[in-house]
């Protein structure tokens, strides 16, 4: 069983170079959750967002569905970029229970792609999406 520490380094050097797309580009960073029970409070106060503000929920699979296709129009780059995505939600997956995309806010949205690890703590990767 990986410890945390192994889980969260995994994370950084599966995801290192990686830019989100949405209509701005951010990289991904690890994250850890340490508080207990349902996520949506802690990652309020990590976001910096207010204590209503909407969190919404979403598979991982969903929210990577453009970036880990490799649909034909695609260039040789853009799919080699899909399949660490495609590595990407297996290592989150493998490693984690109760991974999903949490998504904070609207417009300016971070996006924390957590799950629980063996020792109960919520880990995973944070970005941003911009949606107008």
């Amino acid at each position: 069983m990986k410890t945390d520490e192994q889980i969260l380094a995994e994370l950084g050097v599966a995801s290192a170079g990686l830019l989100f797309m949405s209509e701005s580009e951010y990289p991904f960073e690890v994250v850890r959750v340490e508080e207990a029970g349902e996520p949506a409070g802690a990652l309020r106060r990590l976001s910096g967002a207010a204590s209503d503000e909407p969190v919404v929920t979403q598979s991982v699979e969903d929210f990577f569905r453009v970036a880990a296709s490799e649909a034909e129009w695609r260039t040789p780059a853009e799919r080699v970029e899909a399949k660490r995505y495609q590595a990407l939600i297996a290592l989150l997956r493998e490693n984690l229970k109760e991974v999903m995309a949490y998504r904070v806010g609207s417009i300016n949205i971070q996006v924390f792609l957590i799950g629980l690890s063996a020792s109960g703590s919520w880990l995973g990767l944070s970005t941003r999406v911009v949606e107008t």
